[in-house]
Parts: C-alpha cells; structure tokens; sequence
C-alpha cells in the first residue's frame, strides 16, 4: 500500500470503519511510513481537543438572544397550530354526521395508498444507498488495487477461501467458456454487513460480484441501472442479494446477469 491509497483510508481507520483486511493493511503501512502515522496522530489530536471542549468557543450575546427569539416564535407558531387542531377536531366531534361510511372508507383507502407508498419509497430508498455502497466499493478496489484476496481462475480454490471469514458459503461459478472468467473473490462490506466479492473479466472491464444472505427469502427480477458512469444489475434470489457492478456496458453486463441467475430472465431497466 502506498501513501496516497493509506491517506484515502486513514480516516475511516481512525474511526474503525475499515474491514479487517484493510485495518491490516494500513497498519502494516503505518509501521514503516512516519508521514502517514504523524497524519494519523494529527486526526487523533484533533478530535481529543473536540471532545474536551478546547476548541469550543462561546457564542456572542446576540447570537444568542437571536437563537432565543427564534426559539421562542417557533414555539408560539406550534401553539396556535396545536389550538387551531384542537378546534379542529372538538367541531368533527360535535358533528358525527358529517362522517358518512363512504367518508371513512375514502379515509382508509388514502391511508393505504399513503402506507404502501412510503413502503416503496422505502425499499427504493435502501436500493439507492447500497447501489452507492456497491460503485464505491467497486472504485475502491480499482484505485486501491486490492481486487482480490485470492487469485484464482479455479473457482473450487475461490470458493472454500472464504469458509471462516464469512457466516455463509457464496455460489462461486467460472464463465470463462461463456466470455466471463472468474479471476478471484475478496472480503467486502455492505449493507451493514460483511459480504463476498467475486471478480469476473470481459475482455479489459472489471466486474465485482457482491453477494449476502438476506432475510426476506422473495425472488425479485434482475434490474439494470447506472450510477457514475458505472453499470449496475442486482436482485435477490434464493434468500441472497446479488449485485454486478463494472463499467462494462448495459447489455453485456446484463448477459453476465443472466449466467449468474441461470434462469435466462431478461434484465428490467427500473421504472
């Protein structure tokens, strides 16, 4: 590892967000490297003086008396809109009438509609925040030169590499006949969880195979989209996650999708 990768890395070691594979490696690094371990010093230091408080500094008296009128108009607003509900809801109780069967039905249709939406919105949301966690740990890999733990073409080496390191034994396959040779795995972390990567080839492009046991044991189809310029596919099959990632194009990569899944399913750009 050289300085300029170990600078890349040094503030998620200093906050212990590093895997244990790369905390080895920047502490091997550091061993030899008084830059980098004076660098790392200054982060410890400075975040000592945050935490004691040496570094805090009293705000100016109308500062302060500006931070307490807002405070104090934002509670009055609250309030007013707190009373104004009130009312609200003594007038709907003196008039039951006004509530027909069909109103409350309307109300609970809405209701759904308002909970289904925010479920989707949801897992949308959660696909958007790992799809991000799956570039930048496949740029990581490229700019680090870290793509593999173990080198292999052979994917009956790849595949028992990980009993120990990981609580589940990925599906680990070669698609060299196919245009797609397996080239190694590594340890990765996403999704809050350590996860196992696989590297496949196309010709020059890199591709990163992450995959974990999920929870919920749905099946969901293959879909492509692309983030930073990088293409990605993911789905879930078999009570595990899967996501491919390479700046291969859409169409190959989706190919390559489609020997993983072994079904053939077409990929599904999202809607």
């Amino acid at each position: 590892m050289n300085c300029e990768t170990a600078r890349s890395l040094i503030h998620g070691y200093a906050d212990g967000e590093l895997d244990l594979e790369r905390s080895l490696e920047i502490e091997r690094h550091l061993a030899g490297c008084a830059a980098c371990t004076a660098a790392l010093r200054e982060i410890r230091v400075m975040r000592s003086g945050l935490r004691s408080g040496t570094v805090a500094f009293d705000a100016p008296a109308e500062l302060r008396a500006k931070i307490r009128d807002a405070i104090d108009d934002r509670r009055r607003a609250e309030d007013v809109a707190s009373r104004r509900s009130s009312s609200r809801l003594a007038m709907l109780s003196r008039s039951p009438s006004r509530w027909t069967g069909g109103a409350f039905a309307a109300a609970a249709v809405l209701m759904i509609i308002v909970l289904v939406g925010g479920l989707r919105r949801s897992a949308s949301s959660t696909d958007a925040l790992i799809g991000s966690e799956i570039v930048a740990s496949h740029v990581r890999s490229l700019m680090a030169d870290h793509l593999a733990d173990v080198i292999s073409t052979n994917q009956h080496t790849v595949k028992p590499w990980f009993d120990g390191k990981i609580d589940f034994a990925p599906t680990v396959e070669d698609f060299a006949a196919q245009g797609f040779p397996l080239t190694g795995g590594r340890l990765d972390y996403a999704d809050g969880r350590p996860v196992a990567a696989l590297v496949y080839r196309r010709n020059k492009h890199i591709i990163n195979l992450f995959t974990w046991p999920i929870a919920d044991a749905r099946e969901t189809a293959a879909q492509v989209e692309q983030r930073q310029g990088y293409n990605l596919v993911h789905w879930d099959k078999g009570g595990m996650a899967y996501w491919a990632v390479s700046d291969l194009n859409g169409a190959e990569l989706s190919k390559f999708a489609a020997l993983v899944r072994d079904d053939g399913a077409p990929v599904a750009s999202p809607g």
